[in-house]
């Protein structure tokens, strides 16, 4: 068995498959997608055994709905509970030397939180088994790539493995962010993971530096605006609703009561971030309306998708931002863990 196992959130294992299937069309890749509404995953699966990974193979952005993306190597089913780690180790057994970690996890779903307890006493036991078969690295090895077990039942497992390069800190792309008592409110925490999932370290350097500037279209209560607060932006706060105490004891944010969708910097900003609660489509054309105008270098910001056609529109969105920022146009997006109907988009044109 060869492909991709994407988690995500849990009712959007259909948005995940056609992604899937429309990036593995678009790279000329043989095969099919597999999903159950509120497993927390979906599968990709090849047609063609020497096919190589779909997303090592094409060189478009990130999937969106899937939080974390793996190499899927194979899939164990009726397992003898009384004996997980032999076949384990069989389906891993011609990868001698290879894995630098090892990470025991489940989707995030009804089905899977309550294996997480099976997930921690498993990977305690196959561990040493792993190092003393010499599939395993005897300490954390960053240069190798990362072997996944995942258990979506007791008996049923699926080994996949991520290149050194694609292993994230979150095993299945769950943050631990901690919500900090000042944050006007919990939106804050969808800007947080968005700047470190989004956003490459030297990017964060870079691009978040005191003294840049930034507007937050629709910004009250102020999460957003807290948070390019404390990466020391200025920020002009557009909303015509009132801010918490805890943005204005920032001294860093300014607050405007005006329409975010009218309304334009002076000069050219740095940032433009926005999480109005209004339909995608008007949010993406407002986007690019900035970029294009060049009233912000870049755009972080929030699309609430409906509740049917949610690929559909969300393909729709940023077709509609490239039509009318041209070929120049970069975007990365995400479902974040943070995100509940909607996903996180950053762009900027280049340069």
């Amino acid at each position: 068995m060869q492909g991709v196992l994407g988690f995500c959130r849990a009712g959007f294992e259909a948005e995940l498959a056609a992604e899937l299937t429309e990036y593995g069309a678009q790279a000329g890749i043989s095969g099919y997608a597999r999903a159950e509404r509120g497993a927390g995953h979906a599968l990709f699966l090849l047609t063609e055994s020497d096919s190589p990974g779909l997303e090592r193979k094409h060189s478009a952005p990130p999937l969106i709905f899937s939080r974390q993306s793996l190499e899927l190597m194979a899939e164990l089913t009726e397992l003898d509970t009384r004996d997980r780690i032999s076949p384990i180790l069989a389906g891993v057994a011609n990868r001698a030397g290879r894995f630098g970690d090892l990470v025991v996890t489940h989707p995030d779903s009804d089905t899977g939180k309550p294996l997480s307890g099976l997930a921690r006493a498993l990977g305690n036991a196959l561990r040493p088994a792993l190092v003393k078969a010499g599939i395993l690295s005897k300490t954390t090895d960053a240069a190798r790539p990362t072997l996944h077990v995942v258990l979506l039942g007791g008996a049923h497992i699926l080994l996949a493995q991520s290149p050194p390069s694609d292993t994230p800190s979150w095993p299945g792309g769950i943050p631990r962010l901690r919500l900090l008592r000042e944050a006007p409110s919990r939106s804050a925490l969808k800007l947080e993971e968005a700047i470190l999932v989004l956003l490459s370290a030297r990017e964060r350097d870079a691009w978040l530096k005191p003294g840049m500037r930034a507007a937050d279209l629709g910004a009250a209560p102020g999460g957003w605006s807290w948070v390019l607060a404390r990466h020391h932006l200025r920020v002009t706060a557009l909303d015509n609703g009132p801010l918490a105490e805890s943005a204005h004891a920032t001294g860093l944010i300014d607050h405007v009561r005006a329409d975010g969708f009218t309304w334009h910097p002076p000069r050219p900003l740095d940032w433009v971030v926005c999480d109005m609660v209004e339909q995608p489509r008007r949010v993406a054309e407002l986007m690019a309306n900035w970029l294009v105008q060049g009233w912000s270098r870049r755009a972080l910001f929030n699309l609430k998708l409906p509740m049917k056609k949610r690929w559909a529109e969300t393909r729709l969105c940023l077709d509609l931002m490239t039509d009318r920022c041209g070929p120049q146009l970069r975007w990365r997006g995400r479902q974040l863990y943070h995100d509940r109907e909607e996903i996180t988009l950053f762009a900027d044109l280049g340069g």
